[in-house]
Formats: C-alpha cells, sequence, structure tokens
C-alpha cells in the first residue's frame, strides 16, 4: 500500500508530439478547437459553450463509467498499453528481460481457459489456513501473514516518509476493513445508497455460494460480514475528517499500543509482518480501539466469515469467470458501467499496477519524446515566476510570510515523463502459465519492496505513479510536482500548439499542482516536506478564512437533483483549480502571444487560453458514477472544474464580455481568491 498523497489528474485524446523548435514562441499550425457551441452565451455556462456540442453527441463506451478527458483518458491509454503487451507477449525474450517478465505475466492472465478450469482452486489453501483459526491471536497471525500478500483485511499498513521528519521512513497504521467505498454507504438511506448496499450483500451471498455453500446459508454468512464491516465502518473517520493532516498523525510507541490493544497485541502484529519498528503513526487510532474491542466481543467464527469474505473479494478479479462476473455485477450498481472491460484492458491494468516501471520502459521508448521536457521546464519556470508576482501582490499576507512562502515555491522538486532511476523487479518470479501465482509473487515483491523502505532515509527519486498514467500530483513529504508521460499529450500539451492552448491546458495542470503545496493540507508542511508552521498566526488565520470561502461557494453547487458538492471534502483540489487557472493566466502573459491580441481561427489569445481550460475537463459519465464521484472524489465534477474558477476570474470576464444578468456572473466582491 502506498502513502495516498494529495493528488490531481486530467487529460483527453491521443499522443501527437512532435519535436519542436528551441522557444515556446516558435512556429506554431493553428488548431481550430472543434465543437463550440455558438448558440450559447459564454457567460451562461461556459463548460457547455465550448464542450456542448461534443457533450451531446458523445457515447459512452459500454465498458466505461464515463468518456472524454480527464481519468477516462486511461482508457485509450489502456488500449495503447494493451497494443504493446499483445505485441510484446507473442515475441520470444530474452529469460528475465523486461519483455519477457511483463509479457508473460500479460499471457498468463489472457489465458482464460487456465483460469476457468482452476475455479477457486487457487484461494483454497488461504480459506483453509482461515479454518484453522481457532483464537484471537492466531486470527492476527492470519492477518500478519496475509497482509504480506497484500491480502489486507483488517490492518492498514504501509511504510512511508515521516511526516514531522521527511528524510526518513517509517511505519505507517491506517483505517480499513470495508468492502463499500467509505463508512457512509453504510449509514445512509437514500434510495441510491440502499440500492448499492443491497447490491453489495447479493455480491458477498454469490461469493459464498461459488465456495460451494448453498444459497440460504450464503445469504445467512453475508449477512453476518455486512454486520461486522458495519461495525468496523463506526470507527472510521469522514473523507472531510481525513483531509486534518495534524489529526490523521499520531506517532506512538508499540509498547504503549500493546497496553492499550491486548487483541491486536501489535508487537507480535509487526514481527509477524516483517516490520521491526519500536513506533507507528497510527493515523486514525478510533479504528484501532474499536477494532480491539471487536475483536473480543465478535465471536471467532463470525471473524472467520469475514476473513473469508474478503478474501474472496480481494482476490475475484484474480479467479475463474464466475467470481470475475460477481464482481463486475457490484460494479455495475455502484458505477453504472454497462459491460465489462475485455480481458485485455484488464490486463493492461493489472500489468501496470504490479510492474508498472517495467511496462514504462518500454511505453516511454514508444511514446514520449525527450524533447517534451524542454518546453515542460519552460512552462514550469514560468508558472513558478507567475506565483513568485502572485505572493509579492498579496494584499492580506505578511512580508515575512510571503519570504517563507517564495522559499518552499522555488525549493519544490519538479519530475517529467519518467523516473531517473528505473525500478527493478527481480524478486518477481513469473510463470507464463500460471497467472493467480504471478499474482501472489508480484504482490509479494510489492510489499517486500515497501517494508525495505523502514526506517531507512526516503529516496527522494522515487516515484508514486506510473509513467503511462494519465495524472499529475504534488507530493508534500517531498515538496515535489510530477507529471507522468501519460499526461503530456493533447489537448493538455502539444508541441505544435500556441501557447494559449498550452498554458490553458498543462499550464493549468503546473498552476494547480503548485498551489496544492498551498492548499489547506500542503501549507501545514514547510520546504522540507515537514509539517511545521511556518505562518504567522494572524496570517494563517486569513488563509483560512478564504479557503473557508471556496468551501461555502463549492457547497452552494447543485450536481444531481438536491445532491450538492461537498465543499469541505474538496476544498483542496477546488483551491488548486481556483490558484492554478490565475497562476497558469499569469504565466501565460509572460509568454509574446499572452501579450498579444492577435486572434486564431476568430478568437483571441485571452479566449483560446480559457477555450483550452474548458477543453481539458470535457468528460461525459454515467449519472451513477458521478453519484460514486460526488461521495468519494475529492476533486469536484467536471463542469464545476470549468465554470467554478472561470466565475471567480477577472480575466475572464474581459476576455468573453461576461455581464451582470449572466448566469455566471458574480459581483466582484462576491468572488473568491486565495492565492
Amino acid at each position: 500500500m502506498k502513502k495516498i498523497l494529495t493528488l490531481s489528474i486530467a487529460v483527453l485524446i491521443v499522443f501527437a508530439c512532435n519535436s519542436p523548435s528551441e522557444k515556446s514562441e516558435q512556429t506554431q499550425k493553428i488548431i481550430k478547437i472543434e465543437g463550440i457551441d455558438s448558440t450559447m452565451n459564454p457567460g451562461d455556462n461556459f463548460f457547455r459553450y465550448v464542450n456542448g456540442i461534443w457533450y451531446d453527441s458523445a457515447t459512452i463506451p459500454e465498458t466505461q463509467a464515463g468518456v472524454g478527458a480527464y481519468r477516462f483518458m486511461n482508457y485509450p491509454q489502456r488500449l495503447r498499453l494493451q497494443n504493446l503487451l499483445d505485441s510484446v507477449s507473442q515475441t520470444k525474450n530474452a529469460e528475465g528481460s523486461i519483455e519477457q517478465m511483463v509479457g508473460d505475466f500479460y499471457a498468463s492472465g489472457m489465458d482464460m481457459e487456465s483460469i476457468n478450469q482452476k475455479g477457486y482452486e487457487p484461494i483454497k489453501p488461504i480459506l483453509f489456513k482461515v479454518e484453522s483459526i481457532i483464537d484471537v491471536p492466531s486470527l492476527m497471525n492470519f492477518v500478519a501473514e496475509q497482509s504480506k500478500m497484500y491480502n489486507n483485511t483488517i490492518v492498514g499498513f504501509y511504510v512511508g516518509p515521516d511526516d514531522k521528519n521527511s528524510k526518513i521512513n517509517i511505519a505507517h497504521a491506517y483505517q480499513t476493513g470495508l468492502g463499500l467505498p467509505n463508512r457512509d454507504y453504510y449509514f445512509e438511506n437514500n434510495s441510491s445508497t440502499l440500492g448499492i448496499q443491497k447490491a453489495y450483500k447479493e455480491y458477498v451471498t454469490t461469493l459464498f455460494e461459488l465456495s460451494g455453500l448453498d444459497e440460504d446459508e450464503a445469504k445467512a454468512f453475508a449477512k453476518t460480514v455486512y454486520e461486522v464491516e458495519k461495525n468496523l465502518a463506526e470507527s472510521h473517520r469522514t473523507r472531510v475528517e481525513l483531509r486534518d493532516v495534524k489529526a490523521n498523525y499520531n506517532k506512538m510507541a508499540v509498547a504503549s499500543l500493546d497496553e492499550m490493544h491486548h487483541n491486536i497485541a501489535w508487537s507480535n502484529l509487526l514481527n509477524k509482518m516483517g516490520a521491526s519498528t519500536d513506533s507507528i503513526d497510527v493515523g486514525q487510532p478510533e479504528y484501532y480501539n474499536k477494532l480491539n474491542e471487536l475483536l473480543g466481543s465478535i465471536s471467532i467464527e463470525d471473524w472467520k466469515l469475514y476473513l473469508k469474505a474478503t478474501t474472496m473479494r480481494n482476490y475475484a478479479a484474480h479467479l475463474s469467470k464466475d467470481f470475475v462476473d460477481a464482481e463486475f455485477a457490484f460494479t455495475k450498481v455502484i458505477s453504472g458501467q454497462a459491460i465489462q472491460k475485455t480481458r485485455g484492458e484488464k490486463m493492461a491494468s493489472e500489468v501496470d499496477n504490479l510492474l508498472g516501471e517495467a511496462l514504462g520502459q518500454l511505453y516511454v521508448k514508444k511514446y514520449f519524446p525527450e524533447s517534451a521536457k524542454e518546453r515542460m521546464l519552460v512552462l514550469l519556470e514560468n508558472a513558478q515566476k507567475a506565483y513568485s508576482n502572485r505572493i509579492d501582490n498579496l494584499e492580506w499576507m505578511t512580508d515575512s510570510t510571503k519570504v517563507k512562502a517564495k522559499e518552499k515555491l522555488f525549493s519544490i522538486t519538479k519530475k517529467i515523463g519518467y523516473p531517473d532511476e528505473w525500478r527493478e523487479y527481480g524478486q518477481v518470479k513469473v510463470k507464463r502459465n500460471d497467472y493467480f501465482a504471478n499474482i501472489l509473487s508480484a504482490s509479494k515483491a510489492d510489499y517486500e519492496y515497501n517494508l525495505a523502505k523502514l526506517g531507512q532515509p526516503v529516496n527522494k527519486k522515487e516515484w508514486y505513479t506510473t509513467p503511462s498514467t494519465v495524472t499529475a500530483y504534488y507530493n508534500p513529504s517531498a515538496n515535489e510536482i510530477v507529471f507522468p508521460a501519460g499526461i503530456l499529450q493533447p489537448p493538455y500539451f502539444d508541441y505544435e500548439a500556441d501557447d494559449a492552448l498550452n498554458y490553458g491546458g498543462i499550464g493549468m495542470v503546473i498552476g494547480h499542482e503548485l498551489t496544492h503545496s498551498f492548499d489547506d493540507q500542503g501549507a501545514q508542511f514547510d520546504k522540507e516536506g515537514n509539517v511545521n508552521n511556518w505562518w504567522t498566526k494572524e496570517d494563517y488565520e486569513k488563509f483560512r478564512a478564504k479557503t473557508q470561502d471556496v468551501i461555502d461557494l463549492y457547497s452552494s453547487f447543485t450536481v444531481l437533483d438536491t445532491l450538492h458538492i461537498n465543499g469541505a471534502m474538496t476544498v483542496g483540489e477546488n483551491t488548486a483549480d481556483l490558484s492554478g487557472l490565475a497562476v497558469a493566466y499569469d504565466a501565460f502573459k509572460l509568454t509574446k502571444q499572452g501579450q498579444d491580441t492577435a486572434k486564431i481561427d476568430g478568437f483571441t489569445p485571452d479566449q483560446r487560453f480559457f477555450m483550452s481550460l474548458a477543453r481539458i475537463w470535457r468528460v461525459k459519465m454515467k449519472e451513477e458514477y458521478l453519484r460514486l464521484w460526488i461521495k468519494t472524489n475529492s476533486h469536484s465534477p467536471p463542469m464545476w472544474r470549468v465554470n467554478g474558477p472561470l466565475m471567480n476570474t477577472p480575466a475572464f470576464y474581459s476576455a468573453f464580455d461576461i455581464k451582470e444578468g449572466d448566469e455566471m456572473y458574480l459581483a466582484e466582491e462576491e468572488r473568491v481568491a486565495v492565492w
């Protein structure tokens, strides 16, 4: 389990970067922004103005929950990876080579005939181990043993930087144990959530039936499992509460935890997991207090049912078709996805997940031009200059805090494309004819890779995403921003495009990620990546007041029926969108085109900048998935990632002559600005 970082993701269509000239003022081809709905008033709904024609005609693939940019760009990326893997898996490759490893892993997962023949035989040894549990100590030994294979059950564990000493990796424990996306799904009683609860219970029932039980017994066992999960969910913090950086850092002595939690028995647990440490950061202590209590009050037989169900659920996607179908029946209800992804697409994701930097080497070799880094650095440097200027001009911040803010800004490490040092996968043993064994081998190696960091200096060169993933992120503990090769493609980044399009695209993403170093969470970390107050008391109070303005604004946006954006849960991403847009625009104004007024395709540079921004969130999704998004995603839905920031941006009003009476109009005193 990798540490959950503040992430931001984006992108749209297929890669088309060509080698450019050295400067951003190069001769560029005219790129027309297609699909503008000229019948609409830009000031009423700019998302619809730019994307409406596309939105109304776009068809969501039956294997997807949405289509277009953002995370849905990973769909064509997976097809690209699938083509790579199809090719390499059909070639004779040298034993131990990257090509052999990823090719044979992929081939083993594509062999559904063999997988179906085995049914659930691969997990029978694990289920037999569950059956041999006789008391709480043997239960916790099973939990520890299975954690080393990433068959995670009631203990969440990983190794990552210490929030208060970012140079050293320490052990962390986090709340876990649920089969539904978060605690709220166990307690809400609206029709949508009740339907999801019903589908989940049916899924667990089917898993028990597939293990050989009759329907009545399976239903009764599923009910017991659900009640165990609901008991655990009562102690879970909400997604809003999880945003509190300091409250979710609780470094404690293992000896003290042993005294508090006799049933968990931390010393023995950690020893069995191979984690030699005298302290651990318990992110959510309430969960482990509750778990310790439940280990004493819930019967061993009920815990065994829970562990069996969790094991089957964790491995369902890697078993025979009936298990895969059962998992999808639940996925269909919660996401709205019509039919299953193809096996090839699933396997492309699996290889990327477990052997990502091996596959990534093949990806960047074929698809990522080195010249892309150079222009990205120009964009990044301009964005930092623009951010520095904005800090200088803040009226609410004192000079001493401004100095600290700019020190942090210019200390940010910039990673582009792919890692400087590739991860090696020598411990993974891949067999072309045994998919489940490959899953176990790769999972075990991943656990050991993470565990080996315990007590060691943090590797500043490590990446927390794969090169092919369409994403970008800011990592507060390293004070770094990362832009994988996957995001460096149109419409976010195109060497042949004019600066207006690139600054409205990848420039917006850059500004967004820079702002994460100064959002409600990032602002609590210093330039070294430690949770450390670098603010004056008065300045921080003013900052908190401004982030509350962001919460209030976005909480007023209605998405579906009476369903609103959760402003408190999304405040970090919304702050990054608001300020990221402002920074990207200011950075654009540092370019030659940004200071010009010459039209391209009938639009001014400023208009093209804002249209590019709207285009990068060109997304259409199923209603079920949108509801899931609102409950679980820290980002606002795409339409509000466009209209929300724009209605608070003075330059947008000027560019499109937005007037009072337009639906997006906000009076100047009502507009929100943080950075």
